[in-house]
């Protein structure tokens, strides 16, 4: 823990970074529902707006990790900030589904920049040892942001519905400032040569990365991530919209079941994500999670009180605040020097379940406001499957090794 508390400040930073950034995007998750109102747009546009961000975050993720591990860290993550403002601003200006789509895809180039970027930042600060505690903190941000945002995007929205993404804007702008002055860069000039130098042997362009990703040691790894975030992107895509037409919730009330479902998730991820890993082991921490998330989404059809509702929600959002770190780890302590190139890939893989998930999310919203969350369940089940695969592959490498 030494080397982590002195460098306490910039993990700070990163926090705040990446706090920010989850903000902004959850700011829109119980808007949504007044946009689709004042705009005319249907679930289907809502999940295609959605994957448009994951798009342009898959097809820059692999460049803006291979620039992490050469360009620097810093850098990509004040550009990625001052990005993220523009998309934000534009988000908050926009009065058609063009200038909405323009804003997402802008948001999804922010994402990919800063990213992969922190993620690699927090391993070169950290033992492995640390690690786990390192990523704990570094996903507790995102779930706080998570939190917060459809909050304050809830809330806000009483003194104007595109306030909020005004002042998501302006926080942009202040945190890049803040990180350009004071975050020092995590990689040595000399250091950020070698790595650039030795990641031209790595697939150059993005199909390329993704295709020879299988000849990789992690890459069922990658397989969980994408088949889990395909799942958890047809709960989390319509969430909104499920319980306004289901229930007539307001956007107050959806980001107070949002906010405190997820409060345990953060505190968990501070508090003692590292000794659950530590205790339990990633692929095992990982398993459990995928099957609580597929149980518990499924009971959402079969409930009906708000409390229930809450209730049900609360595990889902706390078993998958554990398993997005929980993966994070497990790759990174896989690999090895080349943390910026495998943080891009476990983005873009990522990005590709947020991609195909929404969309047909979106669509089958538009069939029946049940049918995404049947879905989520089927596919979060067989992630729990493949997990456990995973898991006795290992243990066969490891006793023949």
């Amino acid at each position: 823990m030494a080397l982590l508390l002195k460098n306490r400040g910039a993990v700070l930073i990163l926090m705040f970074n990446l706090f920010l950034v989850f903000t902004g995007i959850g700011l829109v998750i119980p808007i949504m529902p007044k946009f689709m109102e004042i705009l005319g747009i249907t679930g289907g546009i809502i999940g295609l707006l959605v994957a448009a961000f994951s798009l342009t975050q898959l097809l820059f993720s692999p460049l803006a990790g291979r620039l992490a591990d050469s360009f620097g860290r810093k850098k990509m993550i004040v550009i990625g900030l001052i990005v993220f403002a523009i998309s934000e601003g534009l988000f908050g200006l926009a009065s058609s589904p063009f200038l909405l789509f323009v804003s997402r895809m802008l948001g999804g180039i922010s994402a990919a920049m800063i990213m992969p970027a922190v993620m690699a930042y927090a391993a070169d600060i950290t033992t492995k040892e640390e690690r786990a505690t390192g990523m704990g903190y570094i996903n507790a941000a995102i779930t706080t942001g998570f939190i917060i945002g459809p909050g304050i995007g809830g809330y806000i929205a009483e003194f104007g519905i595109r306030v909020p993404f005004y002042c998501a804007a302006v926080a942009g702008i202040i945190a890049a400032c803040i990180t350009w002055l004071i975050l020092q860069e995590s990689l040595p000039a000399k250091e950020a040569l070698s790595d650039s130098a030795s990641h031209v042997k790595q697939p150059s362009s993005l199909l390329l990365q993704l295709r020879y990703a299988y000849r990789e040691p992690y890459f069922l790894s990658l397989i969980i991530v994408f088949v889990m975030t395909f799942g958890l992107a047809n709960f989390e895509t319509v969430f909104g919209l499920f319980v306004d037409h289901k229930f007539g919730f307001e956007p107050k009330d959806i980001a107070f079941i949002i906010t405190f479902g997820s409060i345990a998730g953060a505190v968990v991820q501070v508090t003692a994500f590292s000794w659950i890993l530590n205790r339990f082991g990633e692929k095992r921490v990982i398993s459990t999670c995928l099957l609580f998330a597929g149980l518990f989404i499924v009971l959402t059809l079969f409930v009906h009180k708000f409390w229930m509702i809450f209730a049900v929600t609360f595990i889902i959002f706390l078993a998958i605040d554990i398993l997005r770190p929980a993966i994070s780890t497990q790759l990174s302590m896989v690999a090895k020097d080349q943390q910026g190139y495998v943080a891009g890939l476990n983005s873009a893989f990522t990005s590709l379940g947020n991609i195909v998930g929404p969309i047909i999310a979106g669509f089958l919203f538009d069939l029946d406001i049940n049918y995404p969350y049947i879905l989520a369940c089927i596919i979060l089940i067989v992630s729990f499957f493949l997990s456990l695969r995973d898991k006795k592959s290992s243990s066969l490498q490891k006793a023949a090794s």
